[in-house]
């Protein structure tokens, strides 16, 4: 193999597109630039969401932030609370009743703020790394194959009552 042998792969390399030679090679006159326009120009170029002037899109639109959509489904404990409940079970619905977390809460996690005086058994409701051993520290266990889920009550919504027309 020589320098002089070496050739690029076949397909690699492209025919640089040969413009303006006459009609016959389909980019002639106008080059295919079309006719007229800041782009058939010679230097002619705007930014990218250039808009002709008129305010861009990106800026007529307002800055609305994030708003997550799941937040009202999570809700988080703290281990200081658990000391509220009556029960030594900590479910869904015992952290509901307790009105430690809202009615509309799909799922809990439990984290580590402060100390755990009872004997907790955990179910279905994740935890933090602190909070699992802090509740396994004062002799609680954590179920994790119970699932306890509740369904979120839709309110009833006013019955389409026919109105009467009046003339």
């Amino acid at each position: 193999m020589r320098l002089n042998t070496i050739k690029p792969s076949e397909g690699s390399k492209k025919e640089v597109r040969r413009v303006g030679r006459g009609i016959g090679s389909g980019f002639g006159k106008t080059a295919g630039r079309g006719h007229k326009g800041q782009k058939s120009r010679a230097g002619g170029f705007h930014k990218v969401g250039f808009e002709g002037g008129q305010m861009p899109i990106q800026r007529r639109l307002p800055k609305r932030g994030f708003k997550s959509m799941a937040k009202p489904y999570n809700a988080k404990v703290r281990t200081s609370e658990l000391n509220k409940l009556e029960t030594d079970v900590v479910d869904l619905l015992s952290l509901k009743a307790a009105n430690l977390i809202p009615n509309m809460s799909l799922n809990a996690k439990i984290f580590l703020s402060g100390e755990v005086t009872k004997k907790f058994t955990i179910q279905g409701i994740s935890l933090t790394k602190g909070a699992l051993k802090a509740i396994k520290d004062s002799g609680g266990k954590v179920d994790e194959s119970v699932n306890t889920t509740s369904k979120v009550e839709k309110k009833d919504s006013v019955k389409n009552k026919p109105v009467k027309k009046t003339k």
